[in-house]
């Protein structure tokens, strides 16, 4: 068993557009599909966590003085195995509420770890363009995203307010469709967990903690 975060990039509750909270249904699924394949999962919803004000991430606070919910946010994804980004489009781009959230924490809690991106909409395009900019930007992190993706065109159409598929769609191609990805995100993550292990992170390409000029050419 794995240990899987699912993050959710929406903090929308509000309509139009309808309906409100959309990315929870996908979020669900996702939970549900990787639950099914044996894994403990956990879904983050920003909503739910009081972040400070002013933009500080987690590890520009002294130890111990950060706060409790970036403290429990940070044991949670450096003790997880990968991570699934759940994203709407906004301007081409990945949701403001899930690249806030991820930018309070450093790369050094997310490297030699696998994500999977998933993205959804309302209307035809499934988010398919957030999820260019989402490459680059999960890829920095030290996550890097697995080959295959999710898009879920008129997300509403497809899963119920539970998550689950709704009647008269082709369950059993949605079901194989969402499988492809997560059962690579399932593969890269036991490989990298496995590594960790017996490896470690290498020595020649360790974490950066300290400050960008880490990343400086010599």
């Amino acid at each position: 068993m794995q240990k899987f975060l699912v993050f959710l990039g929406s903090v929308r509750d509000s309509t139009p557009p309808r309906p409100a909270r959309l990315g929870l249904r996908v979020a669900w699924q996702c939970e549900k599909h990787l639950q099914e394949m044996g894994h403990a999962v956990e879904l983050i919803d920003p909503l739910s966590i009081e972040l400070p004000a002013a933009f500080k991430p987690h590890f520009a606070y002294a130890k111990s003085a950060a706060p409790e919910a970036l403290d429990a946010l940070a044991a949670k994804i450096e003790a997880a195995d990968g991570y699934v980004m759940v994203s709407p489009e906004y301007n081409h781009s990945m949701s403001p509420a899930l690249a806030h959230l991820l930018n309070h924490f450093g790369s050094s809690l997310f490297s030699y770890k696998p994500s999977a991106i998933v993205t959804y909409s309302a209307g035809q395009w499934g988010g398919a363009r957030a999820a260019v900019n989402m490459r680059t930007f999960l890829s920095e992190l030290g996550c890097l995203p697995v080959s295959a993706m999710i898009h879920l065109p008129q997300a509403q159409d497809i899963l119920t307010e539970i998550g689950d598929f709704a009647e008269g769609i082709d369950a059993e191609a949605w079901q194989g469709y969402f499988g492809r990805t997560l059962a690579q995100l399932d593969w890269w993550a036991a490989a990298a967990r496995a590594q960790r292990a017996v490896e470690g992170i290498p020595a020649a390409a360790p974490t950066f903690s300290r400050d960008p000029s880490q990343r400086n050419a010599p």
